[in-house]
């Protein structure tokens, strides 16, 4: 039985300068990016090789329609290496330019065609969330199904992860703080997974370790003592991109991929809006299987363990107050639909949540966030 896999070679640097000195761009390198991070940081460094810019092809988190314009300008170039220079878009993105052929996005998420890898990928992330620069993942949207699907193959893992906690640095407070409540959740999907492991659960622990402390002390001192964090938001969002890639996400993620796909909402504050009312739910449900991860919350946040979930809300809505659904756009008669959608097109991540999910489950947890805003904790800085 397969415990546990880590294919991605990880190198860190303290700095991007530090990185040129060693890392020579090739004429034969492709490189997908984010603008702002090209212009701030690789101007002058790639040389000869050709670059793609995410934000020339649409906003927002791709689609297939997106990721179909990508592919074809990257064919016409024939690359030997792909580089992913950005958040988890980017990388998710550049992890289809690997494969030799001419099929489509849709084609490869719904595993219609045969995917050969033929080109290296390396993999720069600029946000502290996805985890994507270790994972073997791809999300993309299908416009046809109007809601984000994975690709989970072993071709999608990067062959180099390269972590530089400076890229960090020009990330925005809001983009900062939902990428590292998106790592959090991939590593607490992780740790209660059917399929975690002590090897899954080390890294799943660290992260949470990491993530709990780190905005617990922005909690307390502001957005600008992230700057004193930047190291450990990136490896943290590291070790939960290793913990979810071998055991893989769950509901949280289930019921996010609707109200992303449809109305656009990044991912890290989709899968915000879903966290803990999904854990309740468990908890609800079966207290036994979320016992372990209650403790390792209630001893980060120094709180009484019964009150673990309402002080991890608390500690989120201190730095990014979370919204009812309905203020997205959601529309009430769309409950029942996003509802069945997940459970039509989401088995892969329902099936792997901590118990399985009633239908009655799934529309509970629509029907309760819809409307509410869960209030603030005077104790949430811990």
């Amino acid at each position: 039985m397969d415990v546990f896999q880590q294919t991605t070679k990880i190198l860190q640097y303290a700095a991007v300068q530090e990185f040129l000195q060693e890392f020579s761009f090739r004429e034969n390198d492709y490189i997908l990016a984010s603008r702002s991070i090209y212009e701030a940081f690789f101007t002058d460094a790639i040389g000869k090789a050709s670059i793609a810019f995410h934000s020339d092809y649409g906003r927002g988190e791709p689609d297939d329609r997106m990721l179909d314009a990508m592919l074809k300008d990257m064919r016409k170039i024939q690359p030997d290496r792909i580089i992913a220079i950005g958040g988890g878009s980017v990388i998710d993105c550049a992890k289809l330019f690997v494969f030799e052929g001419n099929a489509s996005a849709e084609e490869m998420f719904l595993q219609t065609c045969e995917l050969v890898k033929t080109r290296e990928l390396i993999a720069i992330p600029t946000t502290c969330g996805s985890g994507s620069e270790v994972s073997r993942i791809s999300i993309c949207e299908l416009t046809s199904l109007h809601t984000k699907l994975g690709l989970a193959i072993d071709e999608l893992f990067p062959d180099q992860a390269i972590l530089i906690p400076e890229l960090l640095s020009k990330l925005p407070f809001f983009y900062f703080v939902t990428s590292g409540i998106d790592a959090l959740i991939h590593a607490s999907e992780s740790f209660v997974s059917p399929k975690a492991n002590a090897y899954t659960r080390m890294f799943s622990k660290e992260a949470i370790r990491l993530l709990l402390h780190g905005f617990q002390v922005i909690a307390r001192k502001g957005e600008a003592a992230r700057m004193q964090l930047l190291e450990d938001f990136m490896q943290a969002s590291n070790f939960a991109g290793i913990a979810f890639g071998n055991t893989g996400t769950g509901a949280v993620h289930a019921l996010s991929y609707p109200l992303s796909g449809i109305y656009h909402v990044t991912h890290g504050e989709a899968n915000y809006q879903f966290f803990t009312a999904v854990f309740q739910t468990y908890e609800k449900l079966d207290p036994s299987c979320v016992a372990a991860i209650k403790e390792l919350f209630s001893n980060a946040l120094s709180c009484p363990i019964e009150d673990a979930f309402p002080c991890i809300e608390a500690l989120f809505s201190s730095l990014l107050a979370r919204k009812p659904l309905h203020e997205y756009g959601m529309q009430e008669s769309e409950i029942e639909a996003f509802t069945d959608s997940v459970i039509k097109t989401q088995q892969r991540l329902l099936t792997n949540s901590a118990i399985p999910l009633e239908r009655q489950d799934i529309l509970s947890i629509y029907q309760t966030l819809y409307e509410q805003r869960l209030p603030k904790r005077a104790d949430a800085a811990g």
